[in-house]
């Protein structure tokens, strides 16, 4: 029989074969599905990121943002220490929005609260205020607030027309008084209009400064170790500060540029004033990108790969642009919160460079922020520079 007349090989029927590729893909799945949980299971930091980040969203947005703050820090001008005076700073107490932390009596001190930003609120009792009440004169009761927030000051500043009633019922007259015996002058300092783009703009500085800076510098580092590139490099007589250094500078460089970009935009076109020393300003964005950078390489040192530099840089971020101030009033959020918060270099910076340009503050008034960014930065570099030299043994 010649090999074309030779019958073709007898094939099993189809059902039985389709049964068998079936079989086949259930199984080629399983196997994958099985070495993606091993493979998850050895990386412990993104196992932790999908368990903490759900957790952490939950945790800050359940209870540390609060819309409607209560208990604002505030300051009182007292020029007289009278029964009404009393009285009303009591009234403005019970209505649960300010907590008066200071007693000052000079105006200079008065303004530097403000504009260093330790209080919200001030209210100034005028000389002679008491007796001009009595004699039906209607004095002028001035209370001054911090509008850099417009969230945090309006529900504040809606409540000062319900203090009358409470502070006069018992000091002047039995039940309501029939008028106003004084006027209440409101006057939101820093931003009158109480414009949502001179709080948003100066904040988006840091936000951005704070995202980036973190990002590129975790990044970098972990690229070199991940294409083989550190190692050649370790081999160079180089130090692990100077290789820090060398990561940093240029990043710093482009730090300014983003801050530089985003005023002269926030300049332009929001009219967002800046109304303080601009050298002060960009002195102290170098201490903030620098902050940052080291916090970025620090990341890197503990991370193993660029997901996971990621990942941990964006762990970062999101408390920092929740629990610093800038989505939501600071003031607002319950102690614990505001601990957390003051550990975070964008809360700081936040402070600084909106009291720079919408105040014109100086560094007399930022002293504390200053100070507190400057013990971040240099807690932030040891640590860096201690888990690279561990790396490296």
């Amino acid at each position: 029989m010649s090999a074309v007349d030779r019958p073709a090989p007898a094939q099993g029927p189809a059902p039985v074969h389709a049964i068998r590729e079936r079989f086949g893909f259930l199984r080629r799945s399983y196997a994958m599905l099985i070495k993606e949980f091993i493979q998850l299971k050895r990386d412990r930091v993104s196992f932790a990121m999908i368990v903490m980040l759900p957790v952490m969203q939950l945790m800050l947005f359940g209870y540390a943002i609060n819309t409607t703050p209560h208990h604002l820090p505030s300051a009182v001008l007292l020029q007289e220490d009278s029964d009404l005076a009393r009285s009303i700073l009591k009234a403005l107490e019970n209505t649960a929005y300010f907590r008066f932390l200071y007693e000052v009596h000079d105006v200079d001190d008065f303004d530097n609260l403000l504009k260093s930003g330790k209080v919200l609120f001030g209210v100034e009792i005028p000389r002679g205020f008491e007796r001009a009440v009595r004699r039906g004169d209607k004095p002028a009761l001035l209370v001054a607030a911090d509008a850099t927030d417009p969230v945090a000051a309006s529900a504040a500043m809606g409540s000062l027309g319900m203090i009358v009633q409470t502070a006069l019922k018992h000091d002047l007259y039995i039940g309501d008084p029939p008028e106003m015996p004084f006027e209440i002058r409101a006057h939101a300092r820093y931003n009158p209009a109480a414009s949502s783009s001179l709080n948003i703009v100066p904040g988006l500085v840091g936000t951005i400064l704070t995202m980036t800076m973190l990002i590129f510098t975790a990044l970098s580092v972990t690229r070199e170790v991940e294409r083989g590139t550190m190692e050649s490099l370790l081999s160079m007589p180089i130090k692990p500060v100077e290789v820090m250094f060398g990561k940093i500078v240029p990043y710093v460089l482009v730090g300014f540029l983003q801050a530089f970009l985003i005023i002269s935009i926030g300049v332009g076109l929001f009219g967002v004033p800046v109304l303080g020393n601009l050298f002060l300003l960009a002195l102290l964005s170098t201490l903030f990108i620098t902050t940052n950078l080291s916090i970025g390489y620090t990341i890197s040192t503990v991370v193993q790969n660029q997901l996971q530099a990621m990942q941990m840089s964006m762990m970062f971020f999101l408390p920092s642009i929740l629990l610093s101030g800038f989505m939501f009033p600071f003031a607002g959020m319950p102690t614990w919160a505001q601990y957390v918060g003051e550990c975070l270099p964008l809360t700081h910076y936040l402070r600084i460079v909106r009291a720079i340009m919408l105040k014109g503050a100086s560094m007399q008034n930022l002293r504390f922020d200053t100070l507190a960014l400057a013990a971040l930065m240099l807690l932030a570099m040891t640590i860096a520079v201690t888990r690279f030299r561990r790396t490296l043994d």
